[in-house]
């Protein structure tokens, strides 16, 4: 009998985005925890074409902020939220590219502050077979 046999089967090509899609979502309800002391109570990935994903994180806000968006100032709130998303970068973008093994050419942070704090966390990457400069990479930026 040759170990050939004992060997379990390679994941299907879906079966591993799948994978790769369930990594990032976990990465990202951790991030949440760790930078905002809270996470939201569901996260999604999802594949936008070839080379971007997408992360749905709902219901993202904390008591604090909650009281904000309550006293009608949701612009504030927004702001602050995505200068904080922003001035993390780096962690945003590095478990992307370690689970996805490609580079995040643009990062893009939104929240809607009026249905719980909606977020959605796009990640594109260069195409494949191109290569550039990292987002995780500060080096340059002069500004959040």
């Amino acid at each position: 009998m040759s170990t050939d046999e004992h060997q379990y089967p390679e994941p299907s090509a879906a079966e591993a985005r799948t994978s790769v899609l369930m990594e990032i979502s976990n990465a990202m309800v951790r991030l949440y925890k760790e930078q905002f002391g809270r996470g939201p109570t569901a996260a999604r990935s999802v594949w936008a074409g070839p080379d971007a994903i997408c992360t749905f994180l709902e219901d993202t806000l904390t008591p604090a902020e909650r009281k904000l968006a309550s006293m009608g100032q949701h612009q504030r709130l927004r702001d602050m939220r995505v200068f904080f998303q922003y001035a993390t970068i780096r962690e945003f973008c590095e478990p992307v590219e370690r689970i996805t093994g490609r580079k995040v050419r643009s990062f893009q942070s939104s929240i809607d502050t009026k249905v719980d704090g909606l977020a959605v966390e796009t990640f594109v990457f260069y195409p494949e077979g191109h290569d550039g400069p990292s987002r995780a990479d500060p080096a340059g930026d002069d500004e959040v």
